[in-house]
């Protein structure tokens, strides 16, 4: 999890930095914030180093136009969706240039939008132009494909009746925690989806929505913004769902019972969904241009919104404060390029925005240099000064500043000492930084590859170190926890686990899970489902190689 230093505010971008020449359709930050991915009109994607602002990797694996990419929780997978029907997932720490294939998922209509899940990218929700979203696992345990339908009045038994009356799905999104899916209708309704069960869970109205083109979650997934026809943004706070779902972390069992429910085969009935109309706690609109918008972006620490304007004569980004209870506080101009995408930064003050014509800028927040706090005696002036020295003023020459052997007796003025001084201590200078660099030269550099920045792991995920009071299950069975440094068993050479007392889980069960031997604590059987079968997408566990091309001899 990345956590927001509390005692550095961020502020928001007023200035265009550099503009990247990438011919995209959009453009996404990853979540170490180093890189930006871009899709393109012919099908490809491409991978922008911020540092250098230059393109690393090309991603040509379509025909048709990307329609979305998605950075998996440590940036080592690169969802692309497109037009062409397909979504595929590109292993970055490939040393191929372009990577390789990891998995490609294909569809019976092209694909609007695609996500990974935020704890394991195996899990993929998809939207496709007919309306219809997918919940996609291919984790071998459970490997499926789930359609998300409404739960309307006049279903049976999980039956088709209401399928004309189901609303057409627009939009769909993972909240933070993945835990459940946010759908927005053409009606203006938001449905919840439980992500494990794959069911449908609560519907809320929203009053004078209309069709619902957009979803954008906060950092800790306690507020929601939405996009809709009507040309305004919404904000709100993110209901509990504790209460609707069976085994809620109130009434949890202990890790040394828990077993995982398998996802349900039937759908609720209309009576099991939570029904409740949303009242947006702000909204934000352009009430004298009455603009639409084309995406909006939350800022890491969640207290500023940016808003793309759907503008056909201008490049503008709205920026609202939060924290002063959602005051709009300017309108960056970034030319006459109209706006057709945005993301924020995920840990700095920094927004990219690309224009109609594939151009990328990026905005940031410029800092006054202040010299003047190295040294207080001195001044800080708008324009040089000619300085006109005083008589004698630099002619004293300090006694500590001289080697012992050339400290004179009596301490002389003279010309003659101080350019003797000031050899020496070049000749010194030089000598030193010669033997650093013959040093340095000698030493072993890799030139192929270089370690991505990534998050820390999550508490408690697959992800991170083995603790001695955990237990990680694996293919080939569960691994026993180590207390003091051996392997804890029940006294006949069996680990604890390997039993199933009372119905608890056994060495050969599907589904198994991770849990603390030696802790009474209640554990969330949704992030256990998410984190069962992990990928390979660990923090420092992968490298980028660098590919650099030869020069060509002129």
């Amino acid at each position: 999890m990345n956590y927001i230093d509390p005692f550095h505010t961020l502020s928001h971008p007023t200035a265009i930095q550099t503009t990247l020449p990438a011919t995209a359709l959009f453009c996404k930050f990853d979540p170490s914030g180093r890189f930006l991915a871009t899709g393109r009109h012919n099908g490809a994607a491409e991978i922008w180093d911020l540092e250098t602002k230059n393109e690393i990797r090309c991603l040509d694996g379509h025909v048709k136009p990307v329609t979305s990419v998605d950075w998996s929780r440590n940036s080592r997978y690169l969802l692309t969706s497109s037009k062409d029907w397909n979504i595929v997932v590109w292993d970055l720490a490939s040393p191929y240039d372009p990577p390789q294939r990891h998995n490609t998922l294909r569809f019976d209509a092209p694909v609007v939008s695609a996500s990974f899940h935020p704890k394991n990218s195996r899990i993929i929700l998809a939207l496709l132009t007919t309306g219809e979203a997918y919940l996609c696992d291919s984790r071998k345990a459970s490997k499926s494909r789930t359609q998300l339908k409404e739960v309307v009045e006049g279903e049976r038994g999980g039956g088709d009746g209401g399928s004309s009356r189901r609303s057409y799905i627009t939009t769909a999104r993972f909240d933070p925690s993945g835990k459940h899916i946010f759908i927005g209708t053409s009606n203006g309704t938001l449905l919840v989806f439980r992500t494990r069960t794959k069911t449908m869970i609560a519907r809320h109205k929203i009053s004078g929505a209309n069709v619902m083109k957009g979803l954008e979650f906060t950092k800790c997934g306690r507020r929601l913004v939405t996009n809709s026809s009507d040309r305004t943004l919404r904000q709100f706070t993110v209901p509990s769902y504790a209460h609707l779902e069976g085994n809620s972390s109130s009434s949890l069992p202990s890790p040394q019972n828990c077993v995982p429910s398998p996802p349900s085969s039937t759908s609720p009935s209309p009576q099991d969904i939570w029904e409740q109309d949303l009242e947006p706690t702000h909204r934000f609109n352009d009430p004298i241009n009455k603009t639409a918008w084309h995406t909006m972006s939350y800022s890491p620490d969640g207290e500023w919104l940016a808003g793309g304007a759907a503008d056909s004569a201008a490049h503008k980004v709205y920026i609202w404060d939060l924290s002063n209870d959602g005051l709009f506080v300017s309108a960056l101009d970034g030319g006459r390029e109209p706006l057709t995408h945005l993301h924020w930064h995920p840990k700095k003050s920094i927004i990219g925005s690309t224009t109609n014509l594939g151009n990328v800028h990026i905005w940031h927040c410029p800092n006054p240099e202040r010299w003047g706090a190295f040294a207080g005696g001195f001044e800080e002036v708008d324009e040089n000064v000619e300085y006109e020295e005083r008589e004698s003023e630099f002619d004293i020459v300090s006694t500590s500043l001289l080697p012992i052997s050339l400290l004179p007796s009596t301490f002389l003025e003279n010309e003659r000492i101080t350019q003797l001084i000031a050899e020496t201590r070049i000749q010194e200078d030089e000598a030193v930084i010669l033997e650093r660099k013959m040093k340095a030269e000698e030493e072993d550099v890799d030139i192929d590859s270089f370690v991505v920045a990534t998050s820390p792991p999550i508490s408690g995920g697959l992800a991170g170190p083995v603790t001695r009071d955990q237990s990680v299950t694996s293919d080939r069975g569960p691994t026993p926890a180590l207390v003091n440094g051996t392997t804890n068993t029940n006294g006949n050479g069996h680990h604890p686990m390997d039993t199933k007392p009372n119905g608890t889980l056994a060495a050969g069960d599907d589904n198994k899970m991770l849990v603390d031997t030696n802790s009474n604590s209640t554990v969330d059987p949704d992030t256990l489902w998410a984190e069962e079968d992990p990928d390979d997408d660990v923090p420092g566990g992968w490298r980028m190689r660098v590919l650099m091309e030869d020069e060509e001899d002129e």
